[in-house]
């Protein structure tokens, strides 16, 4: 009864499915041909050039006003080229410093040559002080002529020696005050020499105390120079940046090359001059010694006649 009941139902489905197949045997070449709705159909799209952007600058920005190199080169720098590149007011510094330094060391010299030229002078003066050589004959000798402070110091106790006896042997209550007078001359002579040996270490001392500030103000300066034309070139590479920081380090490295010298030697040349000066007084403090001796024995012989 199954049989009997599927056999029309199959009868009629074969001629659909036939149908059906043939339908999509005809439909399946003509999709397979039809151009794609997404691609274009048109002509092919034209390629134009990026406009560059409203923020970047397209020239060259002129930025020599602010004391900056329009053409910085790395491998152009040069002592020269950082000093004609420099703001005005940093080439003041540097000009300053650069004075400040040669005077330092024209001092420097003449200071080592004459101290070197004193302590030669004192030794052969005191070999020739106790050779035996009677006063009077070293003061004829150095009286016109003292050209060194020990020299100075013997005649300017001597001279106030012969004084003391140009009316005659002093009484023995005047001797104490001819010894004094004696001591005073020679420390006289000996603040005097000494102020004249320390003569121009005061600059030497100033330079070097003030130098490396002032090459800093330099610095500073041309930093805000730097900085200043580098917001004005919109660029911040090597190549123009490093002219001008250098520029500006270039006045603390003066400044350092000015003090540096000027403290090493001022200290050399204030440890000579102490040491000299502790010579000047051994040698009026031996010097006072004979006189003194001397003016007692002549007291006493007046005394016994």
């Amino acid at each position: 009864m199954l049989l009997a009941e599927r056999g029309p139902l199959m009868k009629l489905f074969r001629p659909l499915a036939a149908v059906a197949i043939s339908v999509v045997l005809i439909a399946t070449p003509a999709l397979a041909q039809r151009t794609p709705a997404a691609a274009p159909t048109g002509n092919a799209a034209e390629s134009h050039d990026l406009a560059a952007p409203d923020a970047a600058p397209t020239g060259t920005v002129d930025a020599s006003p602010l004391g900056i190199s329009t053409n910085p080169s790395i491998g152009s720098i040069s002592v020269v080229h950082m000093f004609m590149g420099a703001d005005w007011i940093v080439k003041t510094d540097m000009i300053l410093l650069l004075v400040a330094s040669l005077w330092s060391w024209t001092i420097i010299f003449n200071k080592w040559l004459a101290l070197g030229t004193l302590r030669r002078r004192a030794t052969k003066f005191e070999k020739v002080f106790w050779s035996g050589q009677s006063l009077d004959e070293l003061y004829q000798q150095f009286s016109n002529r003292a050209d060194h402070p020990m020299a100075a110091v013997f005649v300017s106790a001597l001279r106030e020696w012969r004084r003391a006896f140009e009316g005659g042997t002093p009484r023995e209550a005047l001797v104490q005050g001819i010894k004094d007078r004696i001591d005073k001359a020679m420390s006289v002579t000996i603040m005097r020499e000494a102020d004249g040996l320390e003569r121009s270490l005061g600059f030497l001392a100033t330079v070097g105390s003030v130098a490396p500030f002032i090459g800093l103000f330099g610095t500073v300066w041309g930093i805000m120079n730097s900085f200043s034309a580098i917001a004005a070139r919109h660029d911040t590479t090597l190549a123009v940046v490093a002219p001008g920081i250098a520029e500006a380090l270039f006045a603390t490295a003066m400044g350092l090359l000015a003090a540096i010298p000027a403290v090493i030697f001022y200290n050399r040349f204030v440890n000579e001059i102490g040491r000299y000066n502790t010579r000047l007084d051994a040698f009026a403090d031996e010097f006072s010694a004979i006189l003194s001796r001397q003016l007692d024995e002549k007291t006493r012989r007046w005394l016994k006649r």
